[in-house]
């Protein structure tokens, strides 16, 4: 049985969240269960951004205090019902899709450590690419992608704006842990068998990396897929960019986040320029 978490919010990528939830479901056959989940956090449940009576010093006005606790009341009422309402239009779009086996959580606390306590029995989680400030940062991904990248157990897979049916996929292979593990999984199981393979290695040539290229494809011939492979010079992000472009990828397969945090922040993540630039949906393995 396949599990698939999708996480939905009050953007406009949660429509694409769920119509990709159940193109995977319908992919992993009879028994695929996708479970929504919703999370507020702690202070939207506890009475909105500002928990205004939270603000109030000692010593102010009781009335004035009382006033303000009901206030924080309502909105942690109200955003539990758009959590509700969030959900339910959800669950509509993975029924109207087919999706027979479907479940809704509405959950408070912190995102990634509430992922962290259900993602144990699934297979996959989904997750937009931007949140719900995406139309105000258009240039910039959602806050809590790469803390759930970086942090989750589980393959990622990352949708963007727009669904379409996945045909062709490229797997950026550096021959490391996680490339090898995506090489694997994709081999092995069901979801994305049949389709379209291409795996491409960016740097120069040598007898060791074409040696590992050579291998990663005979791993995924082994599970039936028909692969083209290369390798090409340049830099990462703008071949495998070019890649996509050119040959009409339609899901993009790398490893995530290979390198610290430290590094990242001072010269840049492979990773996250790929799901910034890339308008196709991304799937990441670490």
């Amino acid at each position: 049985m396949t599990k698939l978490i999708a996480l939905v919010d009050g953007s406009v990528y949660s429509r694409s969240v769920c119509e990709h939830a159940a193109w995977i479901a319908a992919r992993a056959g009879e028994g695929a269960r996708v479970e929504l989940l919703h999370v507020l956090g702690r202070r939207q449940a506890e009475g909105g951004a500002a928990n205004l009576s939270g603000n109030i010093a000692l010593g102010a006005r009781t009335a004035l205090l009382n006033e303000l606790a009901e206030l924080d009341e309502r909105a942690a009422k109200l955003a539990k019902a758009r959590g509700r309402a969030i959900l339910d239009d959800a669950a509509k779009v993975l029924d109207e899709a087919g999706v027979a086996d479907v479940t809704t959580r509405l959950r408070s606390g912190d995102l990634v450590e509430t992922l962290a306590e259900m993602e144990a029995d699934a297979d996959l989680v989904i997750v937009g690419k931007r949140g719900e400030a995406a139309d105000f940062a258009k240039l910039h991904l959602g806050s809590n992608l790469e803390r759930i990248a970086r942090s989750a157990r589980k393959p990622i897979f990352v949708a963007a704006r727009a669904f379409r049916p996945i045909k062709r996929l490229l797997i950026a292979y550096d021959g490391g842990a996680s490339a090898l593990k995506a090489v694997d999984h994709i081999a092995r199981g069901s979801i994305l068998s049949g389709l379209d393979c291409h795996l491409l290695m960016v740097g120069e040539e040598t007898a060791e990396g074409r040696r590992s290229l050579d291998g990663a494809a005979a791993m995924l011939k082994g599970g039936g897929f028909a692969v083209t492979a290369g390798i090409r010079s340049g830099q990462a992000e703008t071949v495998i960019a070019e890649a996509v472009e050119q040959d009409g990828i339609d899901l993009l397969v790398m490893g995530a986040y290979g390198h610290s945090r430290i590094r990242s922040l001072i010269i840049g993540s492979t990773t996250t320029e790929m799901i910034r630039s890339c308008k196709i949906p991304v799937l990441l393995f670490r």
